[in-house]
Formats: structure tokens, C-alpha cells, sequence
């Protein structure tokens, strides 16, 4: 996340990664409200938070890896697709969140990005 927080233990960073995550699918929701569900339950958001901050430390790394051809070829770009398939798992793993295709969990894990971008930049002095 940010260079501020290394000093943190893990589970602070968790933390906020859920937080972070759960703010990303909300304002992803909000843009997208045909394609992207929660049935207006902030639980909802706060568990598929969860699950995704956890798919982020477990399967993303491995994801990189595999795709590292198609990361360096696109000059990184790829990451936007890598991002959209977790969406998109997490999706399909919690029932409650809905995306209805691929498109939506793409431009939810590039809205998730960009406020863990900003996040990350607000606190870097900490």
C-alpha cells in the first residue's frame, strides 16, 4: 500500500484493504447500479471487502506471476484485466454481490485502484 504504512503490522494493513475494498465496490456500485448489486446492505459490501482483501494476498501474486508475458507486453495495462477477473471471482464466491459480466468487474477493480491509489497517497505521510 503505502511506503508510511510498512511500518504497520499486517493486520492494520488488512484493515485497511478491507476498508478500502469495501469503499471501492460501493462507489463502483454506485456508478454501475445496473450491472453491480448488493441489495442496499452495507454487510454485504464489508464481507465481499473482506473476501476480496483476502483473494488479494493469496491469488493475486500468483496471478502476476502467471501472467508476466502479458503484464510486460502491455507495459502493465494487463493489471486492469487481473484486477477485473478478482472482482469477478469474489463475485461468484459470495452470492450476495452480484456482477452481472466481466465488463462491470473490470471497472469495479480499476474504481477499487484508483481510491486505493488515493488512499494510499493520503496516508503516505503517516
Amino acid at each position: 500500500m503505502a511506503k508510511g504504512l510498512s511500518k504497520h503490522p499486517f493486520i492494520v494493513r488488512l484493515l485497511l484493504r478491507w476498508l478500502v475494498s469495501s469503499l471501492g465496490l460501493y462507489i463502483a456500485a454506485a456508478f454501475l447500479k445496473n450491472a453491480i448489486s448488493y441489495g442496499n446492505n452495507a454487510g454485504v459490501l464489508i464481507a465481499a471487502g473482506l473476501i476480496l482483501s483476502i483473494i488479494n494476498i493469496f491469488l493475486k501474486p500468483i496471478l502476476i506471476i502467471l501472467s508476466l508475458p502479458a503484464l510486460v507486453f502491455s507495459l502493465g495495462l494487463f493489471m486492469i484485466v487481473i484486477n477485473g477477473l478478482i472482482v469477478y471471482i469474489v463475485s461468484r464466491l459470495y452470492q450476495h454481490l452480484v456482477i452481472v459480466n466481466f465488463w462491470a468487474a473490470m471497472f469495479a477493480g480499476i474504481v477499487i485502484g484508483l481510491v486505493n491509489y488515493l488512499i494510499g497517497t493520503i496516508l503516505e505521510g503517516i
